[in-house]
C-alpha cells in the first residue's frame, strides 16, 4: 500500500481520502470482531470508540464527559445516544447512522448528575430494551469504560457485563488506507510547525511561547484539536517533567518538544530536541545515545517481529539512572496512534519482553527514546511515527532529527562565527594558561 498525502479540499479530478470507505470499513472491522466474539452487543462511552463506530464528533470538549454512548448489537448498525441537540444535528448531516439511529441521551457528565436523578437507570434501561429487542439481553454486553452508577444500573437489569474495550483495541491495531492517510497528514502538519518553531527559537524565547506559536501553525493548518504541546528545556530536561513552563530559553541550553494533536481525529505523537545557539559535548553524546537506541529499533520494524524484540534492543532502567522498569516507563517507549495518543501495540520492558505481540501490516505506531546527559541536567528525546508496511516500514515525521539541530546559532567574533559544539567552560589559550600557573606559582 502507498502511503500519500493529499490536500484538505475533496475534487473531482483526483481520488483522495474516502471518508464513506473509512466509515465503512472502521464499522465492519468491529462488528467481525463482534461476531466472533461471545458478545451479544457492545457498549461504548469512549469517545474515540463512539467515534470509530458512528463516524460522529461532537468537539473535543465533550471527551472526558464520558456522556455519549452508542451501541453495537450483533448484525446490526449502532445505536447512538448524544448530547442535546447534537443528536438532531447527526439527523441532517450523518445519514449514513440511518433512520431512528442519532437519539438524545444524558447519562451522569462524570457525576455532575447526582444519584437521585435516576440518571444512570435510563442509560441502562434505554440499553436493556433495544438488547430485549434483538433476543441478545441474555448475551455478555461488552462495555469499554463506564461510570460505576452506570455500570450497577446495568447489572440491575440482568445484563452481563465483559470488558469491551479489547475487541475495540483489537479493531483499531490495524488502519485503514484512509486511516494511514489521516496519520500522514497529521504528522506533516506538525512537520510545519517543528520548521516555524525552528526559525524562531533564540535566547529569551519562553516554552509558553513556543506552545502558543506551535498551537498557531497547527490551528491554521486545520488541526482539530492541540492535546499538548510539551515544551521542556535546560535543567527541566533531566529529570522530564511532561510539561510546559514559563522558562527563558538561554544559550546552550537543550529544549525538546512532543506535539500531540489531531486531523479529523487522527493524532500525532511527535518529539524533537534541539539546542539553542550551541551544544555542549555531553549533549551531543547524549543525542547521539538516544538516536542510536531510536534507530535500532526501527530498523527492526516489519511483519513477523515482535514488539519484545523491539523492547529488547532498549537499555534497562537501572543503566539511566530508574530504580526499575515501571519508573522509567515511557522513556524507551513504543505505542500506537490512531484516534487516540496512546492505542495498541505498547512496546515496553515492563511488558512486552514477557507479553511479546506480533507486529503486522496496517499498524501505526511511534517510537520514542530518551537519554540523559553526563552533565547531569541535559537530556536528549527523539520520536518517530511509522507504518508497518507488507515488507518493512515507512517513517510519516519528517522533521530531521538524524543529528542534533541547533536553533538561534548567529554568534560571530573577529575571527569568525563561534562553533556550534562546545562547553561552558572558558576557553584557555596558551597564554592565559601561562597567567594562571604563575598565580599557583
Amino acid at each position: 500500500m502507498a502511503i500519500k498525502s493529499y490536500g484538505t479540499m475533496a475534487v473531482d479530478w483526483e481520488q483522495r481520502i474516502d471518508f464513506d470507505r473509512l466509515r465503512h470499513e472502521r464499522l465492519s472491522r468491529a462488528s467481525t470482531l463482534l461476531k466472533q466474539s461471545e458478545m451479544g452487543a457492545l457498549l461504548c462511552f469512549d469517545m474515540n470508540n463512539v467515534r470509530y463506530l458512528t463516524a460522529t464528533h461532537i468537539g473535543t470538549w465533550a471527551q472526558d464527559k464520558a456522556n455519549r454512548f452508542t451501541l453495537l448489537p450483533q448484525d446490526d448498525d449502532p445505536i447512538l445516544w448524544d448530547f442535546g441537540s447534537a443528536a438532531k444535528h447527526h439527523q441532517l448531516y450523518a445519514p449514513w447512522l440511518g433512520e431512528g439511529r442519532s437519539r438524545a441521551g444524558i447519562s451522569l457528565l462524570r457525576g455532575a448528575m447526582s444519584p437521585e436523578m435516576g440518571r444512570a437507570e435510563d442509560v441502562a434501561r434505554k440499553i436493556k430494551i433495544e438488547l430485549e429487542q434483538r433476543g441478545l439481553d441474555k448475551e455478555p454486553l461488552g462495555v469499554d469504560i463506564a461510570e460505576v452508577p452506570i455500570l450497577f444500573a446495568l447489572q440491575k437489569e440482568g445484563l452481563r457485563i465483559v470488558d469491551g474495550q479489547q475487541l475495540m483495541s483489537e479493531a483499531r491495531v490495524i488502519k485503514t488506507e484512509d486511516e494511514i492517510s489521516l496519520l500522514t497528514h497529521a504528522a506533516a502538519q506538525v512537520d510545519a510547525a517543528y520548521d516555524e518553531l525552528y526559525r524562531t527559537m533564540k535566547p529569551g524565547m519562553r516554552e509558553n511561547e513556543a506552545v502558543g506559536l506551535v498551537s498557531k501553525v497547527l490551528y491554521d493548518l486545520g488541526s482539530e484539536y492541540v492535546e499538548a504541546v510539551n515544551a521542556i528545556s535546560g535543567e527541566r530536561c533531566n529529570p522530564h517533567p511532561h510539561v510546559f513552563s514559563d522558562r527563558m530559553l538561554r544559550p546552550g541550553d537543550p529544549v525538546y518538544y512532543d506535539v500531540l494533536q489531531s486531523y479529523m481525529g487522527y493524532r500525532t505523537c511527535y518529539y524533537r530536541t534541539f539546542v539553542i545557539g550551541y551544544g555542549s559535548n555531553a549533549m551531543v553524546d547524549a543525542y547521539k545515545r538516544c538516536r542510536e537506541y531510536l534507530d535500532a529499533a526501527i530498523e527492526l520494524v516489519r511483519p513477523g517481529r515482535t514488539t519484545g524484540e523491539i523492547a529488547s534492543l532498549w537499555p534497562k532502567a537501572t543503566e539511566f539512572g530508574f530504580p526499575n522498569e515501571e519508573a522509567a516507563f515511557g522513556l524507551q517507549y513504543g505505542h500506537g496512534v490512531g484516534l487516540a495518543i496512546w492505542e495498541k501495540p505498547v512496546i515496553s520492558r515492563l511488558v512486552s519482553l514477557d507479553h511479546p505481540g506480533e507486529i503486522k501490516p496496517g499498524m501505526v505506531f511511534a517510537l520514542e527514546t530518551y537519554w540523559p546527559s553526563t552533565d547531569g541536567w541535559s537530556a536528549a528525546r527523539i520520536e518517530e511515527e511509522i507504518v508497518v508496511t507488507e515488507t518493512g516500514h515507512e517513517i510519516i515525521t519528517r522533521f530531521p532529527a538524524n543529528d542534533l539541530m541547533v536553533a538561534g546559532h548567529h554568534y560571530y567574533t573577529a575571527t569568525g562565527p563561534l562553533p556550534t559544539t562546545r562547553t561552558h567552560e572558558p576557553v584557555m589559550s596558551e597564554r592565559v594558561v601561562d597567567l594562571v600557573e604563575a598565580v599557583r606559582g
